[in-house]
């Protein structure tokens, strides 16, 4: 439906570029991932994960598209999670451990990581912007195709998307 120009580009955190690019065959070449951070209007880096199909002109166009919006690139290859998740998530992960087990408040887990890090906002803060089904998501990712208990979503987090407590996106 579109012309063969034209760069597919997903902003998924988490599936696998190469199976999107493995749908389309005939244009597996043009696949890339653009993950842009949360909030977007605020955060500068764009994460470009390649596929194992996309051609080097796909990766540098995307590249270029991106500066253009003002964003600052990494590159990632597609694996769970790419760099930003694999990282991130069991960070806020044993956040929310840790507030599961009664370790800090709310607000003392984000003060600490906030001003002992020196980040822009604390984990548990973070995860409302992201949202908490959307974390728990990416948990199950992780831990589903990597296998690590590393990667094992606390009961926590589970417990409040099944309540339907989803951060900021569900007041």
């Amino acid at each position: 439906m579109v012309p063969d120009r034209t760069i597919l580009a997903s902003n998924t955190s988490s599936i696998s570029i190469s199976k999107i690019a493995g749908t389309i065959p005939d244009r597996a070449g043009s696949v890339i991932g653009m993950h842009f951070m949360n909030p977007v209007p605020v955060m500068k880096l764009v994460e470009v994960i390649r596929a194992l199909q996309t051609t080097d002109e796909t990766h540098a166009q995307t590249l270029t598209y991106a500066e253009a919006m003002g964003k600052t690139c990494s590159t990632a290859r597609d694996t769970p999670g790419f760099i930003a998740n694999r990282i991130l998530m069991p960070y806020i992960n044993e956040a929310i451990f840790a507030l599961y087990e009664n370790i800090g408040t709310v607000e003392d887990i984000d003060k600490t990581m906030k001003l002992g890090t020196n980040v822009p906002m604390g984990p548990l803060t973070l995860a409302d912007f992201i949202g908490l089904d959307t974390c728990l998501a990416i948990m199950k990712v992780l831990n589903g195709e990597l296998g690590d208990s590393k990667y094992r979503p606390c009961p926590l987090l589970v417990n409040y998307v099944d309540a339907g407590r989803l951060g900021r996106k569900s007041g």
